[in-house]
């Protein structure tokens, strides 16, 4: 059975956080480096990343969602699906944007982020 082809796309937040002087600054980690915290995962899909922000969701903007969105059309045919690291902040209004941004299709984007850095 071929690997499905997913889109890793990175926005920043706590789940790509690294403690530097003392405070916690999110996309410290790309997104090559959060897919090695689980290396099993190449075995399921065929996985490509991108490091499209490196925000703090606080700071998170309309302008943002767009850039979302225009790298999912822009790539919708290539990939069969998309995963979005994103900081939990403003996770909610950033999945609100992208569906109304990003209507009828037909395959699957995830927003996931944690109240963890990814190396705890």
């Amino acid at each position: 059975m071929e690997k499905k082809k997913i889109l890793f796309i990175g926005t920043g937040g706590t789940i790509t956080a690294k403690m530097v002087n003392g405070s916690w600054r999110p996309g410290e980690f790309n997104e090559t480096e959060l897919l090695d915290f689980i290396p099993e995962i190449k075995n399921l899909a065929d996985i490509n990343t991108i490091d499209l922000l490196n925000i703090d969701s606080s700071n998170m903007q309309p302008k943002h969602w767009v850039e979302i969105a225009k790298t999912i059309k822009d790539s919708y045919s290539e990939y069969d699906g998309f995963v979005i690291t994103h900081g939990t902040d403003t996770l909610h209004y950033t999945a609100s944007a992208l569906s109304f941004l990003l209507q009828d299709l037909s395959k699957p984007i995830v927003l996931t982020g944690s109240s963890a850095y990814a190396g705890f």
